[in-house]
């Protein structure tokens, strides 16, 4: 059975792509999550009022690659310790966080957290925030695979 995953690390797309390429990892959809308007649109969360954050939601199987591995990635595609600004993309928008789906989730997103800021890998201190999993709203299709769609390996972070 396939499991999923929720994580935002700044403009979607690159992100994406991180996870795309994963082994074990069977989907990627980018989308949006976090907020309070209903089905927001990508104009309507680029204003920073909707309490929305860029995500990639991320399907996986648990037996070819483990959720502790999935943080791998996400601590390795973005900075975590610019609170809501990845690169030159600034905005509550482009925040670092961990939507979880099960207690075993936020468990592990809590002791890998806290490993690397105990480790001080980044030198800062990390502000990812970790949280339950809400309503996730899928991005307008022109999001989608946006990097693969175009030949291109990554953007900024």
């Amino acid at each position: 059975m396939f499991e999923k995953a929720t994580f935002a690390a700044g403009c979607f797309w690159g992100v994406e792509e991180a996870f795309r390429t994963t082994p074990g990892v069977i989907n990627t959809q980018v989308g949006y999550t976090g907020g309070t308007m209903k089905d927001p649109k990508y104009q309507d969360v680029c204003t920073d009022e909707t309490g929305h954050a860029e995500v990639v939601q991320v399907t996986f199987d648990p037996t070819k690659i483990s959720y502790e591995k999935l943080l791998d990635v996400f601590w390795n595609c973005h900075n975590p310790t610019t609170r809501n600004a990845q690169g030159p993309d600034v905005g509550s928008q482009y925040r670092s966080a961990i939507f979880t789906y099960s207690p075993e989730q936020e468990t592990a997103a809590n002791n890998s957290r806290s490993a690397l800021g105990k480790a001080k890998k980044y030198g800062k201190p990390i502000v990812t925030e970790i949280i339950s999993a809400g309503t996730f709203y899928p991005a307008e299709d022109y999001h989608q695979k946006y990097l693969m769609k175009r030949g291109v390996g990554s953007c900024h972070i």
